[in-house]
């Protein structure tokens, strides 16, 4: 029976709600829900709260979301998507996809012909508009949610507190609906309007109160009545904004907490007070976890033997967010690259393309492959690695470490990095209701369109989450959960990966690597 890490089975759930995982039980997860083409709801609201751990959702740290929670459901076993990044989960949560879909790869993109030398970041706005001009209907290779409900006549509205990269990437097509953002709105006197009743958005803090509540106030103020929309993606930047600086469960990071709780009830007391609440599916949702940071493996050092340079002058080897890009010799230096990343401390998983397609395997010994993690786009790197990860309990009490640069932060595939919050409440929601079905961000698009009565297209990957719904089915189907392992040529790393599948969709819970002599 394959579970997680032996102190995350052993911490309360209470604390760890993802906790419960073990081998196969049954679940209510199959078949339409009755409502599907009669929903009770026209809105729908999808709260991220960047950087959400489950174990913060307690009645002490929370109290606001925990009550909704009781009062709603908890989806104990919910998944970001890997690599456990802010602007690849931003594309999976509209995109109803993986990264081998959608194409934003991680936090930073190389482009050669934009850039032969390095990565571009995607919380800058202005680099996603280099992508577009450079593949024009390229930046996101899938169809978003917005995009489908503009189509059907129906209203979709962004507001962020986060990254203009991150905020555009939400919903990046002019035919996917509004914008509410300080650096980019469409229209763009979305944002005129709400400095004009409300001030300028405040600069950015540590926590950032100040500018996730002026986000609140506008999208009351500017976004319901100007927008009337039947979707909205609200981005609320803690704790993630504060949690990078002070670390998991420091002082600074809880007060952060606090003050979201405080918005979760302002929003609800909101909807309330306009009658909308009862008409209204809230979904809270977190882009990944987070762990605090023991310090990075020095891969510029590692990759140093391998490098060149091409008749161009730029790199042949250009590395960033665990990918690494071999641009000559590949047959010969992706093998080696590797063998050097396993033999590495601080370096965990270890990806390559599959040695056939659809193979779990990679094609370099001991490695796992894209198709099982979903990342296989024609814009992948030839090696992708996640930081090793422990168990480890933090300054603060958290568990949870990464051989990772700075205080905390995320990436990893690492438990307490993939899975990330899920809890909702409204009226085609089933009611104080604790689930254990394995779910994920690529899910909200199906579901929330599967609501609305619209056709989901093909390129949305993720599944209905008919275990969520009011009117869903009380029995169901298998969820399996399994290890798969694999090693190098001598045995001296070792690589598992523990998957969980629902009805065929497959989530990844978490790698281990171990390194030494095979028992």
């Amino acid at each position: 029976m394959i579970g997680f890490p032996s102190r995350i089975r052993e911490l309360p759930r209470a604390v760890l709600p993802f906790a419960a995982l073990a081998g196969l039980f049954l679940v209510a997860c199959g078949g339409p829900a009755p409502s599907a083409n009669d929903p009770v709801a026209r809105r729908h609201l999808l709260i991220v709260l960047d950087g959400l751990r489950p174990d913060y959702v307690t009645p002490h740290l929370m109290p606001a979301l925990h009550a909704l929670g009781q009062r709603g459901l908890l989806m104990t076993r919910h998944h970001a998507v890997y690599p456990t990044m802010t602007r690849v989960n931003a594309s999976s949560l509209v995109t109803g996809s993986y990264p081998e879909t959608h194409g934003l790869l991680g936090n930073a993109v190389f482009f050669p012909v934009l850039d032969p030398a390095g990565f571009l970041s995607t919380g800058d706005r202005a680099n996603l508009l280099r992508i577009e001009d450079l593949e024009p209907g390229r930046l996101l290779t899938s169809a978003t949610l917005g995009e489908v409900v503009q189509a059907a006549g129906e209203r979709l509205l962004v507001m962020s507190a986060g990254s203009s990269g991150s905020s555009y990437l939400l919903s990046p097509t002019a035919s996917g609906g509004s914008i509410l953002h300080y650096d980019y709105s469409r229209p763009e006197e979305l944002y005129g309007q709400a400095v004009e009743r409300l001030g300028a958005i405040p600069e950015a803090g540590t926590p950032n109160h100040a500018r996730n509540r002026w986000v609140v106030d506008a999208f009351f103020e500017v976004g319901l009545p100007e927008v009337d929309p039947t979707v909205t993606v609200m981005w609320l930047s803690d704790p993630d904004t504060t949690a990078h600086q002070h670390g998991v469960g420091h002082p600074t990071t809880v007060e952060a907490l606090f003050r979201l709780d405080a918005e979760i009830q302002r929003i609800s007391d909101g909807l309330a007070a306009a009658g909308l609440l009862d008409t209204t599916n809230i979904w809270i949702t977190s882009d990944h976890g987070f762990s605090g940071h023991t310090g990075s493996v020095d891969i510029e050092s590692l990759l140093q033997p391998f490098a060149g340079v091409l008749d161009d002058g730029s790199p042949s080897i250009v590395s960033g967010g665990g990918a690494i890009y071999v641009r000559s010799d590949e047959e010969t230096t992706v093998p080696a690259i590797v063998r050097s990343l396993q033999a590495a401390d601080g370096v965990g998983a270890v990806f390559t393309r599959a040695a056939t397609p659809g193979a779990n395997e990679g094609a370099v010994a001991g490695t796992l492959s894209f198709d099982l993690i979903r990342w296989n786009h024609d814009r992948s790197a030839q090696v992708l690695y996640s930081p090793d990860w422990t168990d480890s309990v933090g300054e603060y009490g958290f568990d949870g470490t990464t051989a990772q640069g700075g205080t905390a932060g995320h990436g990893s595939s690492s438990p307490y990095d993939i899975h990330n919050t899920l809890v909702a409440v409204g009226p085609d929601l089933r009611e104080a209701a604790e689930i254990g079905v394995p779910s994920g961000n690529v899910d909200f698009a199906p579901t929330i369109l599967h609501l609305l009565g619209l056709e989901i297209p093909a390129s949305m990957t993720g599944r209905v989450m008919y275990e969520a719904l009011r009117d869903g089915p009380a029995a169901g189907d298998v969820v399996e959960t399994r290890e798969l392992r694999v090693e190098n040529a001598d045995g001296s790393y070792r690589l598992g990966a523990v998957i969980s599948e629902v009805n065929g969709h497959r989530y990844l819970d978490y790698t281990t690597v171990e390194r030494g002599s095979a028992p």
